[in-house]
């Protein structure tokens, strides 16, 4: 098992309110992407805040015999524990008025990719025929194609595609969807925030990782998006067997 990240201010920005941290569990894999949200430096302390809370709580709470449904629960729990956090801590003070952010993680081991998703930061599965999205986003954009109000076209330049229905500590509970991907010989899949997937398409970053090897993926997907404008952070997690 095997992972990259990086993560960029883009050529906009005046803060990188993304996160990014992976780390091996013995040899199973745990990648998390945050795209915080508020004023001044709230955004950032909220992502970083998610990231340590979500592993501190993963950490607590694993054991190498966990079946994958109990790393589902345990990515549950981790998401919560997270929200929990920030949304104290948004009460705090005046400065931290609207403080949220994404999470989307990964939890890869042998068999199975587990992932957990607030927000529309994405995960993909790539494979040699394609890349194809995981996660379901949770903005207006999403939501009103899903109503079928606006057709899959308009979701991309929607004025409200980046508007959030859904976040990390922005109300007292959060819903956290989850997916399990079960798998027999390679899984390769790619967290990303809307800083890449916001900005450029899934041909566009497919193409990116089928020219460049596995390490120089993750530069090259920035890199992309900094070619399109670097109009918001962008932030890649990479994770192969």
């Amino acid at each position: 098992m095997k992972f990259r990240f990086g993560t960029d201010i883009g050529l906009k920005r005046f803060e990188n309110q993304d996160s990014v941290k992976c780390e091996y569990f013995g040899h199973n894999v745990l990648a998390v992407v945050c795209d915080g949200m508020g004023g001044e430096c709230a955004g950032k302390e909220a992502s970083e805040l998610a990231i340590n809370e979500f592993f501190q709580r993963f950490r607590d709470g694993y054991k190498e015999n966990l079946t994958n449904a109990d790393i589902r629960k345990l990515m549950i729990s981790s998401v919560s524990a997270a929200n929990s956090v920030i949304y104290t801590k948004a009460r705090l003070g005046f400065k931290n008025f609207g403080m949220g952010t994404t999470c989307v993680a990964v939890f890869v081991n042998s068999k199975a990719a587990i992932i957990a998703n607030v927000g529309d930061s994405r995960a993909y599965v790539v494979t040699e025929s394609g890349m194809y999205q995981v996660t379901t986003d949770h903005n207006v954009a999403a939501l009103l194609y899903e109503r079928g109000e606006i057709t899959e076209d308009e979701v991309r330049s929607h004025p409200q595609r980046h508007m959030l229905t859904r976040a990390v500590g922005v109300d007292k509970t959060v819903l956290t969807d989850t997916f399990t991907l079960e798998y027999n010989d390679k899984i390769e899949l790619l967290l990303c925030s809307d800083g890449l997937s916001g900005y450029c398409s899934d041909d566009e970053i497919y193409q990116v990782i089928s020219d460049n090897s596995f390490d120089e993926t993750v530069n090259a997907l920035i890199e992309l998006a900094l070619q399109k404008g670097g109009r918001d952070n962008v932030t890649v997690a990479l994770v192969s067997n």
